[in-house]
C-alpha cells in the first residue's frame, strides 16, 4: 500500500459524498493541501480517476468533476457483477492452479490482516482496496477469456465501477467494518468455490458480492440527500 492509494481512496470519498459538485475544478495545489500529501500523488491519483470516468480534463487545464447519476454508478456496479460472475465460473470449470490458489490466499491473509484492527482508519481502506483490486484481477485473469477481460476494463471506464470503487467509507466506522468483514467473508467463500470446482456457486458468490457495492451506493446516496438538507446552498447534482 502507498501513498498514492491513500489519496485515490480519499479523492473518490471526497467525490462521492459531493464535496466537489459535477464541473468543479480540481487544484492540485489545494488537493494536496487537504490531503496533506505531495502534489505527485495527487496528480497520480486524478489520472486514476480519469481512467474510472469520475474526472474529465478542464478546459482550463487539470482536471474537473465529472457529472454522472445514481443510475448510471448502480448499472455499471450490476454489469459488472455478472462479468465476474462469468470468470469465476470459467474459473471453477477450469480448475484452480496451485499458483493461482497460493495467489488468492495470500490474497485472503491480507485482507484479514487489513481488517484486524478494531477500528478502521484510511490506511486500512487503502491496504484492503489494493489486495481487493488484485484479487479480482487475478480471477479475471485465470477465466482466460479475453472479450470478458476487455468487457471488464471497458465497464471500469465508469464512475464508481471498479472493484475497489465504492468500499463503504461514509457510514460509521462500526459499520463500515462490519460490511467490509461481511465483503470478505465473501471472498474466503468464492475461494472454496472456486477450489472445489463449484462454477454455479462461484459465479452467484461473485454476483452477490456486488450488492455490498449496491448498499454502500445507497446508504452514501442517503448521507449526501441528509447533508444537502443540512447545507441547502451546497447543490449536489448526484441521482436520477
Amino acid at each position: 500500500m502507498g501513498l498514492q492509494e491513500t489519496v485515490l481512496m480519499q479523492l473518490r470519498d471526497l467525490i462521492l459524498r459531493g464535496d466537489y459538485a459535477p464541473g468543479e475544478r480540481l487544484a492540485e495545489q489545494q488537493l494536496a493541501e487537504r490531503l496533506g500529501a505531495s502534489r505527485t500523488p495527487v496528480r497520480s491519483a486524478l489520472a486514476a480517476l480519469e481512467q474510472e470516468g469520475l474526472v474529465e480534463p478542464s478546459a482550463g487545464g487539470g482536471y474537473e468533476v465529472r457529472q454522472f447519476t445514481s443510475a448510471e454508478v448502480a448499472d455499471a456496479i450490476a454489469v459488472r457483477g455478472h462479468l465476474e460472475g462469468m470468470a469465476a465460473r470459467l474459473v471453477a470449470e477450469h480448475g484452480v492452479p496451485r499458483q493461482l490458489a497460493l495467489d488468492l490466499q495470500a490474497c485472503l491473509d491480507e485482507g484479514d490482516a487489513a481488517l484486524a484492527a478494531p477500528v478502521l482508519k484510511v490506511p486500512h481502506y487503502a491496504r484492503y482496496a489494493a489486495m481487493n483490486d488484485r484479487f479480482h484481477a487475478l480471477i479475471l485473469e485465470a477465466s482466460g477469456n479475453r472479450a470478458l477481460q476487455r468487457a471488464v476494463q471497458l465497464n471500469d471506464k465508469l464512475p464508481f465501477a471498479p472493484a475497489s470503487a465504492m468500499l463503504p467509507m461514509q457510514g460509521s466506522l462500526a459499520l463500515d467494518r462490519d460490511w467490509m468483514l461481511y465483503a470478505h467473508r465473501q471472498h474466503h467463500m468464492l475461494v472454496q468455490a472456486l477450489k472445489a470446482g463449484e462454477g454455479v456457486r462461484a459465479e452467484a458468490l461473485a454476483v452477490e458480492h456486488t450488492q455490498v457495492a449496491q448498499f454502500n451506493l445507497r446508504q452514501a446516496l442517503e448521507r449526501r440527500a441528509e447533508s444537502e438538507k443540512a447545507m441547502p446552498a451546497i447543490r449536489l447534482v448526484i441521482g436520477r
